[in-house]
C-alpha cells in the first residue's frame, strides 16, 4: 500500500528506524497500525529532504501534537498546490475547446491559474529596473531542473525546518544548514546575495507581514527559525 519495498522495510529495520509489530517464523514481518503511522510519518519527512539520520532524531523527539502540526503544514500547502493544478487544469480545457469548436476564448480566461509575481512593482521601485531586468535575464538560463527548484525549493525548506523547530534543533545544526543552503541556492537562481545581503532578506522575512504569514503560515516562530539559520549561514558560509 505504501509503495515502500521490501528491501527499505528490511533496511529501515537493520537500523533501527522503523520496527515490526512482530516476525512470523517464516521471517515475514508484520507491521500494525501504530507502525504504519511511523512508516507515514518516515515517508513524510523523507519528502520534506531529511536524511534517515535525521528523521530517526526527529521521531525520536516529536511529540503526536507536533507531528500534527506538521502534517497540517504540508497538508495545507498540498491543499493550495491542488488548487493551483486545478485552474491550470480548467485554463487547458477551456483552451481546447475552444479550439476545437472554432470559438474565441475571452480574454480574462486565457491566464487563470497562471502564477505571478505580486513582489515585482516593489522590487523595481526599491531595487530598480536593471536589477529586476538582470534576474529575468538570469531565469532565462534556467534548466528544467533549475525551475523546478525555483517552484518548490522554499516550501521545501519551509516544510523541512518545521519538524526540526519542533523537535528543539538549534540553528546551527547541520541538518537546518543543510535546508538554509537550499534556501541559498534558490535564491541565487534570481540573484547571488553577499553575507549581508542574505542577512538583510532575513531580516526582511521578519519585519515584512506578506512573508511572515507565506513563510510561517501564522507561526512567527518558524520565521524567526529561518531568520536566525540565514544568518548563521551567512557567517560561516557566506563571509
Amino acid at each position: 500500500m505504501s509503495k515502500v519495498t521490501s528491501r527499505t522495510l528490511r533496511h529501515y529495520d537493520a537500523i533501527g528506524l522503523l520496527l515490526p509489530a512482530w516476525v512470523a517464523d517464516d521471517g515475514r514481518r508484520h507491521y500494525g497500525r501504530e507502525e504504519l503511522l511511523r512508516l507515514q510519518r518516515i515517508l513524510l519527512l523523507r519528502e520534506l529532504g531529511l536524511g534517515l539520520d535525521a528523521i530517526a532524531e526527529v521521531l525520536e523527539r516529536q511529540s503526536r501534537a507536533s507531528t500534527v502540526e506538521v502534517l497540517r503544514r504540508h497538508r495545507g500547502w498540498l491543499l493550495e498546490e491542488r488548487r493551483r493544478l486545478g485552474r491550470l487544469v480548467r485554463t487547458v480545457d477551456s483552451t481546447i475547446t475552444s479550439l476545437q469548436e472554432g470559438g474565441e476564448m475571452p480574454a480574462e480566461t486565457m491566464f487563470e491559474g497562471f502564477e505571478h509575481n505580486p513582489y515585482e512593482a516593489e522590487a523595481r521601485e526599491r531595487w530598480g529596473d536593471e536589477a529586476v531586468d538582470a534576474s529575468y535575464e538570469r531565469m532565462k538560463g534556467w534548466t528544467p531542473a533549475d525551475a523546478e527548484k525555483a517552484r518548490t525549493g522554499h516550501q521545501r525548506v519551509h516544510s523541512g525546518l518545521a519538524p526540526l523547530l519542533a523537535a528543539g534543533v538549534p540553528v546551527d545544526d547541520a541538518r537546518v544548514q543543510e535546508l538554509v543552503g537550499l534556501h541559498y541556492e534558490v535564491t541565487s537562481l534570481f540573484w547571488t546575495p553577499t553575507a549581508e545581503a542574505y542577512r538583510n532578506l532575513g531580516q526582511m522575512y521578519v519585519d515584512d507581514e506578506r512573508f511572515r504569514r507565506s513563510i510561517g503560515g501564522g507561526d512567527d516562530r518558524l520565521v524567526e527559525y529561518l531568520h536566525d539559520a540565514m544568518a548563521v549561514y551567512a557567517d560561516t558560509r557566506l563571509s
